[in-house]
């Protein structure tokens, strides 16, 4: 089993920023992806930026230039770092990792864009 804890949400200004973390723990090995995902009121889930296949980075063209995803292999932590952020940022963000056997999410965590 894997746990993932997100925190780093809140409210912020628009241009303002923010950095989540992602700590993981449990049985984490043969790592496909691991990554953010968001989800805004009324819309489906998706990407903000992952690690793929331990040496790709993606980013969601709406985000690429003011996100940045980063990681500590040794704390088993993903970051991501947030910068302008603007009103349409607004939504819970989840942590997720993508294992040989099975996909795993955190509870999330709501970051709120707004003046």
């Amino acid at each position: 089993q894997v746990q993932l804890v997100e925190s780093g949400g809140g409210w912020v200004q628009p241009g303002g920023s923010l950095r989540l973390s992602c700590v993981a723990s449990g049985s984490i090995f043969d790592i496909n992806a691991m990554g953010w995902y968001r989800q805004a009121p009324g819309k489906e889930r998706e990407l903000v930026a992952v690690f793929a296949a331990g040496v790709t980075t993606i980013y969601a063209s709406s985000v690429k230039g003011r996100f940045t995803i980063s990681r500590d292999n040794a704390k088993n932590t993903v970051y991501l770092q947030m910068n302008s952020l603007k009103p349409e940022d607004t939504a819970v963000y989840y942590c997720h990792f993508s294992l040989a056997l099975a996909d795993y999410w955190g509870k999330g965590t709501l970051v709120t864009v707004s003046s």
